[in-house]
Parts: structure tokens; sequence; C-alpha cells
């Protein structure tokens, strides 16, 4: 860089232009500001070396300690950077710096997700195809989504996130600091499905009974499902979708689809396993655990009447956003080859 300032200095004292010094050194036009500040400061000080640099030169954070980083990392990547700095024997502070600012890394949680055997990625990835086909001929509007989800009266927990900030553990009020789990809490199974442009109402499963193909049919086709063209796509035509689950897939249900909606997504049609392709699943269920479950219930009333009054606050440009992220998502499937997504 020095010689660069030298040789500028040179041709402008022989008379030459910015212009024509860029033309001689071959200097590219995005660096012109460059050549005016070299002739500025030697016109100003006398001096074309680089100016002292303010700061202190780093004494942790140094080329050989990043070189350190790096290798562990490369070793293992499941690291605790709180380990980390221990074995180091340096600041945590100085490992996450390293970590995000020198390495230009930064931690990722991990996941659990269902086990997808190749058999299932190819069919995965095979329907996935289907259904972005179908997406481009049919107006996702138009279709609606559904699925079932059970809610317990309990106080929903993310150990992860749910922290409490206070000086000492010890003096963290006990009802704040601990949610308490019971085996086998009372629940509801609780049935619901949104499209674009509505929402049906939810359903509740009775209490005890499993929901079989008759109970599906009795409690949620013929109601709710069979209605749609009306109660959510004002008057006109729309496409049903379900998961694999086998009350929904089983031949008395299928039979019923055909001989009573006119357009649905088959069971040879919808991608297995897969969660992460429903809005409901991926989206909508767990802003309204979230709301619902933020505290724990005293019944299964208090419950069902919470999920009611939470279900309608859902704003409807919530809903369309889940709806229109899932051609994204069965675009992403498509390139992992029927793998996990984000």
């Amino acid at each position: 860089m020095e010689h660069e300032r030298s040789a500028i200095i040179e041709l402008a004292k022989n008379g030459k232009t910015q212009k024509e010094i860029l033309k001689l050194l071959n200097i590219p036009a995005n660096r012109r500001k460059f050549v005016y500040r070299t002739i500025r400061r030697y016109n100003e000080t006398g001096e074309v070396c680089d100016k002292a640099r303010s700061g202190r030169p780093p004494s942790v954070t140094t080329p050989a300690l990043q070189k350190l980083v790096r290798e562990r990392i490369r070793r293992n990547p499941r690291r605790s950077m709180r380990k980390m700095a221990q074995e180091l024997k340096v600041s945590e502070s100085s490992v996450r710096k390293i970590v995000k600012v020198n390495l230009g890394m930064r931690s990722f949680r991990r996941k659990k997700v269902h086990f997808l055997s190749e058999q299932v990625k190819v069919k995965r990835l095979q329907r996935c195809k289907g259904q972005l086909r179908r997406h481009v001929n049919h107006d996702i509007k138009k279709i609606a989504f559904s699925d079932e989800k059970i809610f317990t009266i309990e106080e929903a927990l993310n150990p992860q996130n749910d922290r409490i900030i206070s000086h000492k553990s010890s003096t963290i009020d006990p009802d704040l600091k601990y949610v308490p789990r019971v085996q086998k809490p009372l629940s509801v199974m609780v049935w619901a499905g949104i499209s674009a442009v509505g929402r049906t109402p939810l359903i509740f499963g009775p209490a005890g009974v499993k929901i079989n193909s008759t109970t599906y049919r009795d409690l949620i086709l013929e109601p709710i499902v069979k209605n749609l063209s009306q109660t959510m796509f004002n008057g006109g035509s729309f496409v049903f979708q379900q998961d694999g689950a086998p009350a929904h897939t089983s031949n008395v249900t299928q039979t019923w689809l055909q001989s009573n909606i006119p357009c649905f997504i088959e069971k040879e049609q919808w991608p297995p396993y897969s969660p992460d392709l429903n809005p409901m699943d991926y989206s909508v269920w767990s802003i309204l655990e979230s709301r619902v479950c933020a505290k724990s219930h005293k019944s299964i009333d208090s419950l069902k009447r919470k999920l009611r009054e939470e279900w309608e606050k859902i704003p409807q440009d919530v809903l369309r956003a889940a709806v229109e992220a899932l051609p994204g998502r069965i675009s992403s499937v498509i390139h992992d080859k029927g793998g996990y997504i984000e």
C-alpha cells in the first residue's frame, strides 16, 4: 500500500492529473478516492506512510487463539463455548467474540425430528413434486388445511428460552421458579382448519373417545368440512387437506370424501411424516399454545374457553402468511431430496 502512495505522489509532482494517475498505475476507478486522499494527506502533512492506528492490538483474541478455537470446533462442532473458555483459560466473552466476529460462525440448537428412512424420503420427494404442480395449477388460497392437536391444562414450558432474571436462584418465588407436572394431566383433543381466507371453529373431541373413522366423520367431516364451500369460500370450490392419520386414510373416510368433497388431497398424494408442510403444525398450533398455555388451567372447561377466545384473536393475516409460506417449504424439501427442512 505504501509503495502505491509513493508512486502516486511522484506522478502528482510531475504534474499528472488524478485520472492519468489511475490509468498509469492501473488503479480501478472505484479507488479514485484513495488517490485523492493520498495527494491531500501529502499536501497537508508531507507524509505518505500509514497513520498510527488508534487503540491497542488484541492481547487475548490473537490469531493463535483463533486457530485453537477453529480447530476445536472442526474436531467437534457440538461444543459449549463456556466449557471451551474454561479449557483455554480465557473469558467466555473472548471465545464468543472469536466465534462470531473472527470465524463468522454462530451456534444453532439441535432439533428433534421424525425419523425419515430413505424410502420415506423418496415418497416425500415424489409427492412434494406433485403438490408443487398442484399449487401451480390451483390457487393456494383455495386449500383448506386441517390438523388435530392435544392440549393439556398444564402450563407450556420452553426450557431453552423461558428464563427468570434475579440476583440469586434461591430468592425466586417457587410458584414462579417451578412448573409443576403430573402424570396423565387432563387434556383435550382439538381439531381445526384454516385457509388464506378463513378458519373453522375449534372442534373438541369427546372425553375418553378415540377418534376413529366414524367419530371423525360424525364430529368433523359432516358438520364442518362438508359445508366449507359456504362457510369459508363464499360458495366457491376448495381443496381439502388432511394428514396421514389412520382415521383420515381409512377406506371409510376416503369413500366419504369421494362422495361429498369434489376436490381433496388423497392419501397417496400428501407427503408422509410431514408436519413441516402443514401450516397448522409449523405455525398456527404453536401460536395458539403460547397464548393459551402461558399459565396452567384449573379445569378442561377453563382450557376450552381460553382456546376459543385466543383462536378468534389470531389475525387472519397471520394465517394467510402461514399458508403462503407452504410453496417455499415444499421447494426446500425437493431441494433437500425429501429430507428435513428448517
